[in-house]
C-alpha cells in the first residue's frame, strides 16, 4: 500500500514537471537553441514565447528578432515563424515521441545575446481553470474538483503510457539478447575454426618437413 502510493505520488509528480515547462533562456547570435518534449499521441500542447526587450522605452530592434520551428520527431512542422518577438502555437499532437522547439537568432557583429520567455505546456495544464471558473460560475470546491479530475486522468494516461514504454524496452531487450547470443556464437565458430586451420596448417609443414 505504501509502494503504491509513493507511485502515485512520483506519477503525480512526473506529470505535473513534464506537463508544464516555463523558462528563460539566453541566446547568442547567430546560433540555434532547441527544447524537447516527450508528447503522448492526441495530447493537447501549447506554447508562448517573447523576446525580452533590452530597453522597455525603446522597440525591439530586427537584430533580436527570432526565427522559430516546432517540429515533431518524424520531421512534420507544427508551427513556423519568423523574424518575430513573440508568438505562440497550439495543436494537438498527432504522433507519439520528441516534439523540438527549436529558436534561431539572427546573425550580428559584435555578437549580443537575447533573452527570451518560453512557457510550454502540455495535457492538464493547458486549460485555464481561471477563464473556466470565470464563464462557468462554479465556485473554488467544484473548480479545484475539475482540476483533480483532469489531474488523474492524465495520471491514468502516463501509466499507461509508461506500461507501453515498458513493454517495447522488454521487446527491445530480447531482440539485443538473441542478437548477442547469435553474435557470440558466430564469433566462437570463426575463433574454432581459424583454430582449426592454423593447426591443419602446422600439422601439414611439419608432416612435409618430415619432423614428424
Amino acid at each position: 500500500m505504501i509502494l503504491r502510493s509513493v507511485l502515485v505520488l512520483v506519477l503525480l509528480v512526473g506529470v505535473l514537471f513534464r506537463a508544464s515547462q516555463s523558462l528563460r533562456f539566453d541566446l547568442q547570435s547567430g546560433q540555434t537553441k532547441c527544447i524537447a518534449e516527450d508528447i503522448k499521441s492526441n495530447s493537447m500542447t501549447v506554447g508562448k514565447y517573447h523576446v525580452v526587450k533590452p530597453n522597455e522605452d525603446h522597440p525591439l530592434p530586427d537584430s533580436h528578432k527570432l526565427t522559430v520551428r516546432v517540429t515533431s520527431s518524424y520531421g512534420n512542422n507544427f508551427h513556423s515563424a519568423e523574424k518575430v518577438e513573440n508568438g505562440q502555437f497550439a495543436f494537438t499532437a498527432t504522433e507519439q515521441g520528441d516534439y523540438m522547439a527549436c529558436f534561431w537568432a539572427p546573425e550580428h557583429s559584435p555578437p549580443i545575446t537575447v533573452t527570451v520567455d518560453f512557457d510550454w505546456r502540455t495535457g492538464v495544464h493547458t486549460k485555464d481553470w481561471t477563464n473556466v471558473a470565470k464563464k462557468g460560475q462554479v465556485d473554488a470546491m467544484e473548480l479545484e474538483l475539475k482540476n483533480l479530475h483532469d489531474t488523474i486522468q492524465s495520471i491514468h494516461e502516463e501509466m499507461f503510457y509508461l506500461r507501453e514504454r515498458e513493454e517495447e524496452m522488454q521487446e527491445l531487450n530480447k531482440a539485443t539478447t538473441s542478437k548477442m547470443f547469435w553474435l557470440s556464437f558466430l564469433s566462437l565458430f570463426l575463433c574454432l575454426s581459424v583454430a582449426g586451420l592454423q593447426f591443419w596448417h602446422l600439422k601439414t609443414f611439419f608432416e612435409k618437413k618430415k619432423l614428424i
